[in-house]
């Protein structure tokens, strides 16, 4: 069977089918889990029939003599091993030779958690394919992890606006269990009202920010040209107490960005093809369609060179005063404006 997505997994588990072997890849540890308790839920063995270990700390000869010994008092048994790219060459040989023939009565369930040495596992992927199934468990980007939350959270009976979870997936970043642990919150949240919309002021509040403390408001200042507004937020964090190399960073994202769709319009892009070749959401549009208004690219080349000396004097103890490297960049960048 050839390699599937966790989509395609998804709906053919939705099928209430399963296969002998299931090797799960990528770095999506979550997700994978959930496929784990999944496939579980539609085999249903029992605990004599259940054997769960990770693949480092296994007895590799009593896992694959249970693989191939049939269920007692059960129509299966259900194999769990976990994270075998840590196990040596034996048990490796080992695997590969009961999978060469697995046992129809047992279900084996391996993951695979290093995505850059699974590029080397060709044998294994072979013999897991020709055996079952191998879905890939990519960690979740941009919009695909929106379009995830926004899911658990109609799951949740909740609804949010775009910037909400646009917020909540900058802040948590792609780990989903985090991310589930958030959407939690948010339902407990917002338990006792009847209107159950998330906006993004309910999503600060949850993970521990104020509207004032907004901390994407310095990013959505540069990336809207808004030099006085970006210049106070700077002193603003500044004087409240972040690292100055706290803001320089939240600075670097979106002047980057910004020199990256501002190169794109210039040399005649669809706006399509810039949202997909930036990497943007699909409601940053507003960003392609003022990108005539950015700043010229010469400004864009100044403010990077700024920001590598900023950097380089921050880190060290040069003396220089955060406040003037850090406002200089924003001078720089809208400089003419």
């Amino acid at each position: 069977m050839p390699r599937l997505t966790a989509e395609k997994l998804q709906a053919q588990l939705a099928q209430n089918t399963l296969v002998p072997v299931y090797l799960l890849t990528g770095d999506d540890a979550y997700r994978k889990n959930l496929i784990i308790q999944k496939i579980r839920g539609i085999a249903f063995p029992d605990d004599f029939n259940y054997y769960a270990a990770e693949a480092d700390k296994a007895d590799w000869g009593e896992a694959l003599a249970l693989a191939n010994t049939a269920p007692v008092f059960s129509n299966v048994r259900m194999v769990v091993l976990t994270g075998i790219e840590k196990i040596r060459k034996d048990p490796k040989e080992a695997l590969l030779r009961y999978l060469e023939n697995p046992l129809s009565s047992t279900i084996l369930v391996l993951t695979h958690n290093d995505s850059k040495k699974m590029k080397t596992e060709k044998a294994l992927t072979e013999a897991c394919s020709l055996a079952g199934v191998t879905a890939d468990f990519a960690e979740l980007k941009k919009e695909e992890l929106n379009v995830w939350t926004r899911e658990k959270m109609r799951e949740k009976g909740l609804k949010a606006d775009f910037d909400a979870v646009d917020i909540l997936c900058e802040s948590v970043g792609g780990e989903l269990s985090a991310l589930e642990n958030e959407m939690e919150k948010l339902y407990l949240y917002a338990l006792d009202r009847q209107d159950k919309t998330i906006t993004k002021e309910d999503v600060l509040a949850c993970i521990g920010f104020s509207k004032e403390e907004n901390p994407f408001e310095l990013s959505n200042a540069i990336t809207s040209c808004s030099k006085a507004r970006a210049v106070q937020l700077v002193d603003k964090l500044l004087d409240d107490g972040e690292e100055p190399v706290g803001v320089l960073s939240k600075m670097t994202f979106p002047i980057l960005k910004m020199a990256r769709i501002k190169r794109m319009a210039d040399a005649g892009m669809a706006p399509s093809d810039i949202l997909r070749a930036a990497g943007l959401m699909y409601w940053e549009n507003r960003l392609v369609g003022s990108a005539r208004s950015f700043p010229p690219q010469k400004n864009f080349v100044n403010a990077l060179n700024r920001i590598i000396d900023a950097d380089s004097a921050l880190k060290s103890s040069s003396g220089s005063d955060p406040k003037i490297l850090l406002k200089g960049i924003l001078l720089t960048l809208f400089a003419g404006r």
